[in-house]
């Protein structure tokens, strides 16, 4: 059973894309917004403040990621051979238009809806590929081959969704989407670690005298030691660097979908915030933002988001 407030997401998406009254694909939609809701409750509060017809799209985009994120990510049943026969099954589907396992059916219609290059969904899935046989980066700008692959081009994809105003817009929207990643990097070493990997640049464990087995060794004792944390203050100062050139951007979309990406850019911010907060403690924590903090930057971006859309409603219908 599809919730109301879904049904009502979904039926104002249709009327632009008429695709979304198949039953078929609304579900498949729903399964994108429950996976949405379950693992990225920080982006999906977010998302709530769009109109109604674009969210489906950001649940798809963002269901698509996770769906195959889990393939690798998974700490206690990861399936790396499941990734590569899903993925080949999708893109080969692309080319036939059928989609028969959901999420693809979703992303399938999003790519559809907003013209979403192909060649960004494979750097998408080339970099999860990755992620089964490199457990490591040796430098910023190896890692960056990555990231613009798990990240940037999420960036790029919601961009035409959020509609933009200025071509300046792009590479603000790339560099937001790598902001968010090494944010992610900075919160969860400790369990990345878990899963064998490091990514955290080789490089600049060097530069503060470290090495993957000293983060290894750290993560068991559930300890954070000096070097370590000077270390993880480092690598979040440099994606400080990414949030500032980012913020511009902000206001380079619809007046619509703005408050959604602002909430989306203080909220994952504010991660890096709590993680400097406990003087960069995480390797025996998960740091979090918490549900009032969370609520407390949300509520008054949803009220203007509310009253953005009926300007354009107002604009609309003069």
């Amino acid at each position: 059973m599809i919730p109301r407030s879904t049904r009502l997401c979904l039926d104002a998406a249709a009327e632009q894309d008429p695709a979304l009254r198949d039953p078929a694909l609304r579900e498949a939609f729903e399964l994108c917004r429950r996976l949405h809701a379950e693992h990225g409750k920080t982006y999906y509060l977010a998302t709530l403040l769009l109109p109604p017809g674009k969210r489906p799209y950001v649940w798809a985009l963002y269901g698509f990621a996770r769906y195959a994120d889990e393939f690798v990510d998974s700490l206690t049943d990861p399936d790396p051979d499941a990734l590569l026969a899903w993925s080949d099954d999708f893109l080969k589907s692309l080319d036939d238009d059928e989609q028969p396992e959901p999420v693809g059916r979703a992303m399938a219609a999003t790519m559809r809806r907003w013209d979403l290059p192909r060649d960004q969904v494979e750097a998408f899935l080339d970099s999860m590929r990755w992620d089964i046989t490199e457990t490591g980066w040796d430098t910023y700008e190896d890692l960056n081959r990555y990231v613009y692959g798990s990240a940037a081009v999420i960036g790029l994809q919601m961009l035409p969704i959020l509609e933009p105003l200025t071509p300046e817009a792009t590479p603000r929207a790339r560099a937001l989407g790598e902001a968010f990643q090494l944010t992610n990097f900075v919160r969860d070493v400790g369990e990345d670690l878990d899963r064998g990997r490091v990514y955290l640049p080789a490089e600049d464990l060097e530069r503060f005298g470290l090495t993957r087995e000293d983060l290894f060794a750290a993560r068991a004792e559930g300890r954070t030691p000096e070097r370590v944390r000077d270390l993880l203050a480092f690598e979040a100062d440099r994606t400080r660097e990414l949030y500032a050139f980012a913020e511009p951007g902000l206001d380079m979309v619809h007046p619509t979908s703005r408050d959604c990406l602002r909430t989306a850019y203080l909220l994952y911010g504010g991660i890096l915030d709590q993680v400097a907060a406990v003087d960069y403690d995480v390797l025996g924590r998960r740091v979090r933002v918490g549900l009032p903090r969370r609520l407390a930057v949300a509520l008054p971006g949803l009220v203007r988001a509310r009253l953005a859309r009926r300007d354009e409603a107002r604009w609309r219908s003069a």
